[in-house]
C-alpha cells in the first residue's frame, strides 16, 4: 500500500501499524547527509510551451547523426532505415500487443517472432534462435549461464578484443575471479591460438571471442574452436549481424552459441538503444536457452500455426530449475529487425555489408594519408577500423565537431592505454564526398592539435 496520496486517518493506521510515530522515523537508517531539508532545488513548474522550448534548447546543444555524418561504431552504428519499416512496426496492432500466451489471439505477433528466430538461425548457420534479448550484453551472460550449466565448470575464457561492455558484463554476472581474459596481440590486433589454448583449463566452460572483433580484427574461431572443444568447453561467438552477411557463418566455423547486438538491422541508435539482443546455438542445448521459443505447429485441421514452444521463465512452473531470469523479449526491437532483413533480403543484406567494408577501407586509405596517422592494428578488418592519432582521440574527436563530423569512438572510454586509438565504422550510408570531408577533418584537427 503506498503512503503517499492517502488520507491522514489512513497514514495514522498505517505508521502505527508500523509502530512509527511520524514518517520520518522510517529513516532512522538514511544517513542524515543524505537526507533533503527543505524544497528541492528545481525551478517552479513551466507551461507546457516553455517546457518543449527549454527541453528543445538543449536537444539542440547535441551533435546528433542526424546533422552531420557520423563515423561512430563499437557497436551500435549509423545504418540507412527504409521508410517502410517504421510504417510497419509502428502501426497499432504491434504497438498495442504484449506476451503472446494465448496462440489463438496472437498468431500474428507469434508468426513475426519465429520469421525472426529463422532469420537469425540462418544468418548465424545454427539451428535455432529464441526470441531475442536485451541487448548483446546481456546476451553473452546469458550465453555463459548455459556453458556454466551445460558443463557444470565456473570459469569463462574471453579472448583478445571482445566489446569492453560486453566483458564487464561478465564480470558483474559471473564474478570477475572466473573472467580469464587473453590479451589480443598488440600488432595484430587478433589473439594468438596458442595463447588461449593455454588458459583453457579443465575449469573453463566456454570460450567467448568476437567476430569481427571490437577492433574490426577476424579472429581465427575455427582454430580457436577446434582448441576450446579437445578442453570440453563451448564456444561462444559475439557476432555483428551485418558482417555476417559476407563472413563464414559462426556455426560453420565450430560455434556452439552465436549472440550478439542486433540494433544494425533497422534499429535507429536512439543514445544508446532501446536495442535488441540475439541468441542462437546448436539444437542440442535448446532446453537451456533463455527466454523464449516460438515454434511452427498445426492445427487439427492441417493449417500452419505459431506457439511458444519453450520458455525458461522462472515465474512460470520451472521456478528453481529456471535456466534464466530473462523475462521476457525486446519484441518491438526484434519486430523492426524482422521488417528490415525481409524489407532487403539476403542479397539487400550482403549489398549493405559489403558498402561498409569497401566504405570503411576507403576511409582507412584516406586517414593514412594525414601525417602521423598510422593503423592500430596490421591485419585484416572488416566494419571498422582502429587508428593511431600523433594527438589524443578525445581531442581529435572533439574539434572535428567544428568541421561538422562526428569523428569516430575514443578508445580510451574503453581503456586507459588507448588514449591515441580512434575507432572508425563508415557505413552504407557515407557517401565519397562525406568520406573525403571526414579525411579532411582529421587532417586538421591532427595538425592542430599535434606537438
Amino acid at each position: 500500500m503506498s503512503y503517499v496520496g492517502r488520507s491522514d486517518g489512513e497514514r495514522e493506521h498505517m505508521l502505527a501499524t508500523l509502530g512509527a510515530a511520524r514518517f520520518e522515523d522510517l529513516l532512522g537508517d538514511v544517513p542524515p547527509v543524505l537526507r533533503v531539508d527543505g524544497a528541492l532545488d528545481v525551478p517552479p513548474a513551466a507551461s507546457e510551451l516553455e517546457l518543449r522550448a527549454e527541453i528543445g534548447a538543449l536537444a539542440a546543444k547535441n551533435d546528433a547523426a542526424r546533422d552531420m555524418p557520423s563515423f561512430l561504431g563499437g557497436g551500435l552504428y549509423d545504418h540507412y532505415i527504409p521508410s517502410a519499416l517504421p510504417r510497419v512496426a509502428l502501426r497499432s496492432e504491434f504497438m498495442t500487443a504484449y506476451t503472446p500466451y494465448q496462440p489463438e489471439v496472437a498468431q500474428g505477433t507469434l508468426q513475426v517472432i519465429f520469421e525472426f528466430q529463422s532469420m537469425i538461425a540462418e544468418l548465424t548457420g545454427l539451428d535455432v534462435a529464441n526470441a531475442s534479448l536485451y541487448d548483446g550484453a546481456s546476451a553473452v551472460v546469458e550465453a555463459a549461464y548455459l556453458a556454466r550449466n551445460q558443463t557444470g565448470r565456473a570459469d569463462v575464457v574471453v579472448a583478445g578484443a571482445l566489446h569492453p561492455h560486453y566483458e564487464q558484463a561478465l564480470g558483474t554476472f559471473l564474478g570477475k575471479d572466473h573472467v580469464l581474459h587473453v590479451a589480443h596481440d598488440p600488432k595484430a590486433g587478433t589473439v594468438a591460438v596458442d595463447a588461449v589454448a593455454a588458459a583453457l583449463t579443465p575449469k573453463v566452460a566456454c570460450l567467448v571471442l568476437q567476430y569481427p572483433n571490437f577492433f574490426g580484427g577476424l579472429e581465427d574461431v575455427q582454430a580457436l574452436a577446434e582448441r576450446a572443444h579437445a578442453q570440453g568447453a563451448l564456444v561462444v561467438v559475439a557476432a555483428d549481424p551485418v558482417a555476417l552477411a559476407i563472413l563464414s557463418p559462426p556455426g560453420a566455423l565450430g560455434a556452439d552459441l552465436c549472440v550478439g547486438e542486433a540494433q544494425a538491422l533497422g534499429a535507429p541508435v536512439s543514445l544508446g538503444g532501446p536495442v535488441c539482443g540475439f541468441f542462437a546455438g546448436k539444437k542440442e542445448f535448446v532446453r537451456r536457452f533463455p527466454g523464449r521459443i516460438v515454434g511452427q505447429t498445426v492445427d487439427g485441421h492441417g493449417r500452419r500455426g505459431f506457439v511458444l514452444t519453450l520458455q525458461t521463465r522462472e515465474q512460470h512452473i520451472r521456478r528453481e530449475k529456471a535456466t534464466s531470469n530473462i523475462c521476457t523479449n525486446q519484441g518491438l526491437i526484434a519486430l523492426m529487425n524482422t521488417i528490415y532483413l525481409s524489407l532487403l533480403g539476403k542479397q539487400g543484406l550482403i549489398d549493405v555489408a559489403t558498402l561498409c567494408f569497401q566504405k570503411t577501407h576507403y576511409a582507412a586509405a584516406r586517414a593514412l594519408e594525414v601525417a602521423g596517422v598510422r593503423p592500430a592494428f596490421a591485419g585484416p578488418f572488416v566494419r571498422e577500423v582502429a587508428l593511431r592519432l600523433p594527438v589524443p582521440a578525445h581531442d581529435a574527436i572533439l574539434n572535428a565537431r567544428a568541421h561538422g563530423v562526428l569523428l569516430g569512438v575514443d578508445g580510451a572510454v574503453f581503456g586507459n592505454d588507448t588514449r591515441d586509438l580512434l575507432l572508425v565504422a563508415a557505413t552504407e550510408k557515407r557517401t565519397r564526398a562525406e568520406i573525403d570531408r571526414w579525411a579532411d577533418a582529421l587532417k586538421a584537427v591532427v595538425q592542430g592539435g599535434a606537438r
